[in-house]
């Protein structure tokens, strides 16, 4: 049974970080895409970053390049978003999500964690 368990995510202020975590287990990590999106309130779930199976390759939306940086710990099975100079308008649910091919579609990934809470305060 494959789980991803999102973590870090919280309140702060404008300017700020945090580092969220995806940890995944009941798949093999390093074979999977991984993706994060996010989901505002009234708003469609957007794409966030991804990172290609091997690592090798991130992608971001054009709203976070720059400021985001996604990462993964093969060896901890473990996905990661740091995010700085957060903005208000980055509030929203995350979700990390992994598929075999991954990308920038939701369709394209097969699972889906629960999601964590990132609250920007102006």
């Amino acid at each position: 049974q494959v789980q991803l368990v999102e973590s870090g995510g919280g309140l702060v202020q404008a300017g700020g970080s945090l580092r969220l975590s995806c940890a995944a287990s009941g798949l093999t990590f390093s074979t999977y895409a991984m993706g994060w999106f996010r989901q505002a309130p009234r708003k469609e779930r957007e794409f966030v970053a991804a990172i290609s199976w091997g690592g090798g390759t991130t992608y971001y939306a054009d709203s976070v390049k720059g400021r985001f940086t996604i990462s993964g710990d093969n060896a901890k099975a473990t996905l990661y978003l740091q995010m700085n100079s957060l903005k208000p308008e980055d509030t929203a649910v995350y979700y990390c999500a992994a598929g075999r091919l991954g990308g920038q579609k939701g369709y394209e990934y097969s699972y889906w964690g629960q999601g964590t809470q990132v609250t920007v305060s102006s």
